[in-house]
């Protein structure tokens, strides 16, 4: 598997990869109804960098990294994941998340942190904390899931 930046070549497998996460509304916290330019303005936006996890041509998956916070906060890295469909189980997002520390790392931040990872998402917790990131928080009920209402939302952390 290679993981590269992304391009404005790459932006219609990266909707279709994105856009079925974001209408399931079951893990990021973007609107449902977000148009295909909103999503891939905030995708690509001007404060991050965007890759993505292709094997044999095809885009698998794709995340993008960014600081944290300006200011003072700036050292520590946030990021964002999403895996295509047809390549879950395959180590896509494992093999993004290890490249996403060491691009962090590369880019002198000193930490990573998510803020919002959905608590019904349980893969997920269980991926970030086998690459050591740590749950440092627990948003009750911040969540509203289509399908399980109202769930907690966990912030981790994991320093570089």
């Amino acid at each position: 598997m290679n993981i590269r930046p992304a391009t404005e070549a790459d932006a219609a497998a990266i909707w279709a990869i994105i856009e079925p996460v974001i209408r399931a509304g079951e893990t990021l916290t973007l609107e449902r109804d977000m148009s295909e330019g909103a999503a891939l303005a905030y995708w690509f936006g001007a404060d991050k960098e965007t890759f993505v996890a292709e094997e044999e041509g095809a885009i698998l998956g794709t995340y993008y990294l960014r600081a944290n916070q300006t200011g003072g906060g700036a050292h520590v890295g946030n990021a964002g994941y999403v895996t295509g469909a047809n390549a879950t189980g395959r180590g896509v997002a494992r093999a993004m998340g290890l490249h996403s520390i060491d691009h962090a790392k590369a880019r002198g931040f000193r930490a990573m942190q998510f803020n919002f990872v959905v608590s019904s998402n349980v893969r997920a917790a269980r991926l970030w904390q086998s690459l050591g990131f740590d749950v440092v928080g627990r948003l009750p009920g911040a969540f509203d899931h289509p399908v399980e209402g109202f769930v907690d939302a966990l912030v981790m952390f994991r320093a570089l």
